[in-house]
């Protein structure tokens, strides 16, 4: 394999990720926080623990996440039904909007790329889709 070609897909990759993200509905909001609230709307309620998990975070760096999105009115903290020790943190209804509104304009952006491909780029694109997400789940 090229060094050259994982050095020209790195980049490409994380300039295109880089764009997508640039698209949301709250433009003072920074990546860590959205990234917990679209954690949240995919997988639903979790641990502080487990968001730490996730976001591969120390549990007091997620703490300050979730107060302040606690103060921003996008997530609620409250105790866990089966065991009353734990606390959970849940989206809100402002929360789920703003996901929803930024799930809306990053569809809208990248949609409007792909249009803009002849049908055999997007072929290209759709043949490689699985092998991009693979890549990224290893």
């Amino acid at each position: 394999m090229s060094n050259e070609l994982a050095h020209t897909l790195r980049q490409t990759v994380l300039h295109l990720a880089r764009r997508v993200r640039a698209e949301r509905a709250d433009a003072s909001m920074s990546d860590g926080k959205l990234s917990v609230l679209f954690v949240l709307m995919n997988e639903g309620a979790q641990t502080l623990g487990s968001l730490s998990e996730h976001e591969r975070v120390t549990p007091p760096s997620m703490n300050r996440t979730i107060n302040a999105l606690v103060e921003q009115g996008f997530v609620s903290r409250a105790s866990d039904a089966t065991d009353g020790r734990k606390v959970v943190i849940d989206l809100s209804d402002a929360g789920r909007r703003l996901v929803k509104e930024t799930r809306r304009r990053r569809d809208a952006w990248f949609s409007s790329r792909l249009a803009a491909l002849s049908a055999e780029e997007r072929a290209t694109l759709d043949a490689a889709a699985p092998i991009l997400r693979r890549l990224a789940d290893q």
